[in-house]
């Protein structure tokens, strides 16, 4: 059905407007939270870690976009070390092995069993805190004495009370838990650029 102009323009705006008004309400209500998240993550990497990165569809590209400008650079204005990052959602042979031979639900906890160590973090990106291979990742890396975070949407799910920092995003929308999640993975580049090379 052909939709009108001026209706294909009320749903962009109304679009825009939801997206910024979540934003606005994140900004006031987890702000600080966002602080100590960032601080964590610049903690491990002075204290010789990696970031471990994992989530489910839109939330893997998430993990492996936040990944890439760890390891490359958020912008020109550093020129810095690499941070080291891994998004577990990478290795198409490792996912796909482990899926066929264990169940998709150790696709993530078996890559941490092998690569995880008690200095490093865990980062679990999901818009319903609910996913089974999520919620294994952070049991494993509990038992690698790992920290782990969780970010989160809707009401947190199972994970919010599993990981050490949550932040949950509130709102059922996925794509607009997901366009915050990457905010905010970009302002924790930022800080961690600020903390450890300014």
């Amino acid at each position: 059905m052909y939709v009108k102009t001026d209706e294909k323009v009320s749903l962009i705006e109304q679009e825009f407007q939801e997206s910024i008004d979540l934003k606005n309400q994140v900004k006031e209500k987890l702000s600080e939270e966002i602080v100590e998240v960032a601080h964590a993550l610049a903690e491990c990497i002075k204290n010789g870690g990696k970031i471990l990165l994992c989530g489910n569809g839109g939330s893997a590209a998430d993990a492996q976009h936040f990944a890439g400008e760890l390891v490359v650079r958020l912008s020109s204005d550093y020129t810095r070390n690499a941070i080291p990052a891994i998004a577990l959602s990478s290795d198409n042979f490792v996912l796909t092995a482990c899926a066929n031979d264990f169940g998709f639900e150790q696709v993530f906890s078996r890559q941490i069993e092998a690569l995880g160590r008690p200095e490093d973090v865990l980062m679990c990106i999901s818009t319903s805190g609910s996913s089974p291979n999520l919620i294994q990742a952070i049991e494993k890396a509990k038992e690698k004495q790992m920290r782990t975070i969780g970010l989160l949407g809707k009401d947190g799910g199972k994970m919010a009370k599993l990981v050490d920092f949550s932040l949950v995003v509130p709102s059922q929308r996925t794509q607009r838990i997901q366009e915050v999640h990457i905010t905010m993975c970009h302002i924790f580049t930022s800080l961690i650029e600020k903390t450890l090379f300014d």
